[in-house]
């Protein structure tokens, strides 16, 4: 449970956004091609290449402060991903997780993107063998094999119509990237290369939570909250995100990506990272936090395709946003996520929780023992050896003269979330050798 404080702080600024209606601004692509995959496994296989965990179904804003639409009526969406590793056939996967009625994709397409909405030619996506799909209230659906060719860090156009919905789109809220779609009435334009019509942005993503690709690779899932997920806070309450963080790829699984692939490693790293997600709680204001981190472990990172280990970064919200959460709680559930890895034949890795005691939201003049909690779970992060390896982001990050704060070259104007540097040197502190390990 959030504090009285924090609910009416951020209960406050929602309410004041939802006015705004103010639309995404496009930013300029700017990813970074990635090197060659030369240590690769002996057998081909279906690797998730692109991640998005379903966060919510709620109808509100998205992280610029844009309107989510409730419903879609005769409606196409032009979701643009990143893959983190390149082929010629590809599986797109869709969610319905958090819609309550059963949800119909007339028509589903994917194609590289050339720039904002417009898309080299799109290839149809079959499901079944047929173009429409219908997925139930809570469930997910994966594609047939699409015949697709695309580079690592190759931004992809996935166009979804949707004759008609009933309940606000599942989707992942916070998605660092720009995506469109159309007014409602618009008709099925999912084959269509130009922008015509893709008038409306969303920094959130509909629907799309993954994409996988044949390689001879091994998937490694970056699990986490928002510092994870890549969200750059562009005030000192976090929101609105910092738009100059979106369509950058600058989340640290995209840095860490670029390292492992000019390390010659053939590992795709992938984001299960959710804002403000916690280990063991929910958000009881604004419903974008997702399912707990316990719950959603075996769908978010066990059950992602040709997965070898799980780098888990989590639990500062539970401190900062929970109702008397304890260290010895924290670490109960870290030890019920080693066991899972175990149980499935995976590896996994705990990173240290990172500084925040000048934030405002998960501080120390909200929660006042967030930061005695946050060295007590750290330390025994760094002492046990129930895990395969520790990532150390909180000595990367900190400021060495006030080692409970984020040094701020790597922070965002919020205190909590790192800057885009900041992001950058939590991959660089990632060691290598640990991901190598990983078993084809």
């Amino acid at each position: 449970m959030w504090t009285g404080k924090v609910a009416r702080c951020l209960a406050a600024v929602m309410l004041a956004v939802a006015g705004t209606g103010l639309a995404v601004v496009s930013a300029v692509v700017g990813a970074a091609p990635a090197g060659a995959e030369t240590n690769t496994c002996a057998t081909e296989r279906w690797v998730a290449s692109w991640t998005a965990s379903p966060t919510d179904g709620s109808s509100f804003v998205d992280p610029s402060l844009g309107v989510i639409p409730e419903r879609l009526y005769r409606q196409t969406l032009r979701m643009v991903i990143t893959p983190h590793v390149g082929g010629s056939s590809a599986r797109v996967r869709l969610s319905n997780r958090f819609g309550s009625a059963p949800l119909t994709f007339a028509h589903v397409t994917a194609a590289r993107q050339r720039s904002g909405a417009v898309v080299e030619t799109p290839v149809t996506a079959t499901f079944g063998g047929a173009t429409s799909v219908t997925v139930p209230a809570g469930q997910d659906v994966v594609s047939d094999p699409i015949a697709l060719t695309f580079g690592a860090f190759t931004p992809l156009a996935i166009s979804m119509y949707l004759p008609s919905t009933v309940s606000p789109p599942t989707r992942h809220w916070n998605a660092n990237a720009t995506s469109y779609y159309t007014w409602p009435g618009a008709g099925d334009l999912s084959t269509q290369t130009s922008d015509a019509r893709f008038t409306q942005k969303t920094l959130s993503w509909f629907y799309v939570d993954g994409l996988d690709v044949l390689a001879k690779a091994r998937t490694v899932v970056a699990f986490g909250d928002s510092i994870t997920d890549g969200f750059v806070g562009g005030s000192s309450v976090s929101i609105p995100a910092d738009r100059n963080a979106a369509d950058r790829n600058g989340r640290y699984p995209d840095h860490l990506q670029r390292r492992v692939s000019q390390a010659g490693l053939a590992i795709s790293v992938v984001n299960a990272g959710i804002g403000s997600n916690q280990l063991l709680g929910t958000l009881p204001v604004v419903g974008i936090g997702g399912p707990t981190g316990l719950s959603r472990f075996r769908a978010d990172a066990l059950d992602i395709p040709a997965v070898a280990g799980v780098l888990v970064l989590e639990g500062i919200n539970d401190l900062g946003l929970g109702n008397g959460v304890t260290p010895g709680q924290i670490t109960d559930a870290y030890t019920q996520l080693i066991a899972q890895a175990r149980g499935a034949g995976l590896r996994i890795w705990l990173g240290t929780i990172t500084p925040a005691a000048n934030a405002i939201v998960d501080g120390t003049f909200l929660a006042p023992n967030s930061e005695n909690y946050r060295q007590q779970i750290n330390s025994w992060i760094r002492d046990q050896r129930l895990a395969d390896g520790v990532v150390d982001f909180d000595a990367a990050l900190r400021d060495p003269a006030h080692p409970s704060q984020l040094l701020p070259a790597y922070a965002s104007p919020d205190n909590l979330h790192p800057s885009l540097a900041g992001y950058q040197k939590m991959a660089d502190s990632v060691p290598l050798d640990l991901l190598a390990a990983t078993s084809c």
